[in-house]
């Protein structure tokens, strides 16, 4: 390859690194305002959870100080709180397509998402388990075999963990049947690894931002409220893909997709806002 090539192909990286880095401004953007402008329904999820929190908190006490009798009172609990999460992300889903969402909605969506939560608690419960027991039994060999087993159960969990922090939004968004979600994560993942990445990052730092607010905001309701819209902007891509045909190879446009044009739309709707537009919309 010629230099004049070798440089092209790096203005071209610069280019498409452009367009992604501006993609992932519009996601931190709209979700911003549309976390502002439905606070209260954030909060109000917020403290629902909190409170759904307190049944397995409070019988995990009695398990310890009373009787073992209660486990299964803290299992339900548990599978509750997850259940819970399922109807929120649904209700969510409503707000990342610039509309809203009322109590009914919550309590229908409770009946349409009960089965993903529980789906989704068993397959966190054996994540627990993978990373408490088993993990600790094999680095306990203290052998090269037992070293090499550990290191493929640490990575399967932290390849688990970052794929499956789509599973409420693929069920809000793309599929209702629990197999096709769990397969469907996995999917995302590995065709958007760094973006994947860099919603568990965000994700970690909106938990840390919580901890200020009692879990208050931005909360479980404002992280699941993030990872819908980056879903959902993400899904464009491959619309965009399906829609324009392969001129090149696939590996090729996928590190160039336009997002500039893709998001014309979505910038239009969002718009942009002042200080003063955001604390006193009525006045601007």
């Amino acid at each position: 390859m010629c230099p004049a090539n070798r440089t092209g192909h790096a203005v071209d990286d610069i280019k498409d690194f452009a367009y992604h880095l501006g993609m992932i401004g519009f996601l931190i953007k709209k979700n911003f305002y549309d976390l502002w402008d439905n606070m209260l329904r954030v909060v109000l999820l917020n403290l629902g959870f909190l409170a759904s929190l307190a049944i397995p908190g409070f019988s995990l006490g009695l398990v310890f100080y009373i009787s073992p009798a209660f486990i299964p009172v803290f299992a339900v609990g548990v599978l509750w709180c997850f259940v819970y999460l399922s109807a929120a992300a649904i209700s969510l889903k409503a707000v990342s397509d610039y509309g809203s969402f009322g109590f009914a909605d919550f309590w229908a969506n409770i009946k349409a998402g009960w089965k993903a939560g529980v789906a989704m608690g068993i397959a966190v419960f054996m994540l627990v388990l993978m990373i408490t027991f088993v993990l600790p039994f094999y680095l306990d060999m203290h052998s090269l075999v037992g070293l090499m087993l550990a290191a493929v159960i640490g990575w399967t969990f932290l390849l688990t963990l970052v794929s499956l922090q789509f599973f409420f939004a693929i069920r809000a968004r793309l599929d209702t049947k629990t197999k096709k979600i769990f397969k469907k994560c996995f999917i995302i993942f590995f065709d958007n690894q760094a973006f994947s990445i860099f919603c568990l990052l965000h994700t970690i730092v909106m938990t840390i931002l919580s901890l200020f607010t009692f879990g208050l905001l931005p909360g479980p309701a404002g992280a699941l409220l993030f990872l819908d819209e980056a879903l959902r902007l993400r899904l464009l891509k491959y619309d965009w893909l399906e829609a324009n045909p392969q001129t090149e190879p696939t590996r090729i446009r996928r590190r160039s997709i336009p997002w500039d044009a893709i998001l014309i739309d979505e910038r239009e709707k969002t718009g942009t806002r002042t200080l003063k537009g955001l604390i006193f919309p009525w006045k601007d």
